[in-house]
């Protein structure tokens, strides 16, 4: 829960930071895309890297397993991350 709700903030001040006014054109789409690919690194040997609710929720219905008892953290997680993310920016980025 805490490496998926942490990547997930990180993802989103990625986001916001990489496509504030004033960004370098072209930026946004290294800084995110270099955010993805290292947190898939970091996150998939800690218990999977998931980032996105969405991408959790259709593989969670179609297998046969548990995953459905641990669908919350992947819903979750990012939910309070992407919030703790924004907030995050708004710490750093005083506008």
């Amino acid at each position: 829960f805490g490496w998926e709700l942490v990547l997930t903030a990180l993802f989103l001040f990625t986001i916001f930071s990489a496509t504030k006014p004033g960004s370098p054109p072209g930026f946004a789409a290294l800084a995110i895309g270099g955010y993805l690919f290292i947190a898939h690194l970091v996150g998939a040997p800690l218990g999977d890297s998931s980032l996105n609710p969405a991408r959790s929720i259709g593989p969670a219905l179609f297998e046969r397993g548990s995953a459905l008892g641990v669908l919350w953290v992947f819903v979750v997680a990012p939910l309070l991350g992407g919030l703790g993310g924004w907030l995050l920016y708004r710490l750093v980025h005083e506008d």
